[in-house]
């Protein structure tokens, strides 16, 4: 896994403009030439919300642009910092920590990446999917999967790529995937039309079952979301016995390892240790986190 911890910026980051979808989702563009150009999936920043709250949150990236050195975050407002946020107009500045936290880390042995992204938790799928599609001359055969209750942050449309193994009906997708050439399928228990009626963990369930051993044997799942739906995660990679990779999402206060306010109990070799989110994370093995049943 990236470990960022050598390379977390400060900078005052401004404002490019925020995107409305329903359910008070936003999509909030910065401009953070130096976070940018650092920013790996997996990783995060820590944000001010606005001068009336000095207390920042962290929000996962879900793209960066070295290039023109711009960051996107995908949020949902709840509580007061993120409505703060949303209501920050383009111009506006807002002090910018990162990028933080160990990253994801694909395995060319494994080429099939099965990314599984739930609600707030679709962010790093996307970033790890484009920078997956960015390696022209790799082995990657990303599927992105994501659930959500609410309306999805974008407008589904019917895929045009194949799926092997897809329950009849499912062929909505994320556009921005699917000029990427990512394919990607939708699920959802709220009766969107062409989404799987279940949880996105059910489809990719239904997704490796329709897999011959060889194909499986290349699979790693990567997974961000509720911590039930990592839960899941981790029991579906243990029933295919298959590595899987957690992004977890915890409440922090200073976000770089000082406070100790984010600790999960992970299994080690050595034994059960307490680890941070935010420094020793955000990613995990998901069975250290999730350890089977005894």
């Amino acid at each position: 896994m990236k470990d960022n911890r050598g390379s977390i910026f400060v900078e005052d980051a401004a404002v490019i403009g925020q995107e409305i979808h329903e359910a008070g989702q936003y999509i909030l563009r910065l401009q953070a030439p130096r976070c940018a150009s650092a920013a790996k999936p997996g990783s995060f920043v820590h944000l001010t919300c606005g001068p009336e709250l000095p207390m920042r949150r962290p929000l996962s990236i879900m793209r960066a642009s070295p290039r023109e050195g711009w960051l996107e975050i995908l949020y949902k407002v709840q509580g007061q910092g993120l409505d703060y946020l949303s209501k920050r107009k383009p111009g506006d500045k807002l002090s910018c920590m990162g990028p933080i936290g160990r990253g994801f880390c694909p395995d060319p042995a494994r080429p099939r990446c099965l990314l599984l992204g739930g609600g707030v938790g679709i962010p790093p799928m996307i970033f790890l999917a484009e920078a997956l599609a960015a390696e022209a001359d790799g082995p990657w055969k990303p599927l992105v999967l994501m659930g959500s209750e609410v309306p999805f942050p974008f407008r589904p449309r019917p895929s045009t790529l194949l799926i092997p193994s897809m329950p009849e009906g499912v062929i909505a997708s994320m556009p921005l995937l699917e000029g990427w050439g990512v394919p990607s399928r939708l699920a959802s228990r709220s009766g969107f039309a062409g989404c799987f009626d279940g949880y996105v963990t059910e489809l990719g369930r239904a997704w490796l079952n329709g897999l011959d051993d060889r194909a499986r044997d290349e699979v790693t799942i990567f997974a961000c979301g509720p911590t039930p739906m990592l839960a899941a995660c981790a029991a579906l990679a243990q029933d295919f016995n298959l590595p899987c990779q957690v992004s977890l999402e915890e409440h922090m206060a200073c976000a770089v390892g000082g406070c100790a306010g984010c600790t999960v109990l992970v299994q080690t070799p050595s034994g059960p240790a307490m680890k941070r989110v935010c420094v020793d994370g955000p990613v995990f093995d998901a069975l250290q986190v999730f350890p089977p049943a005894a």
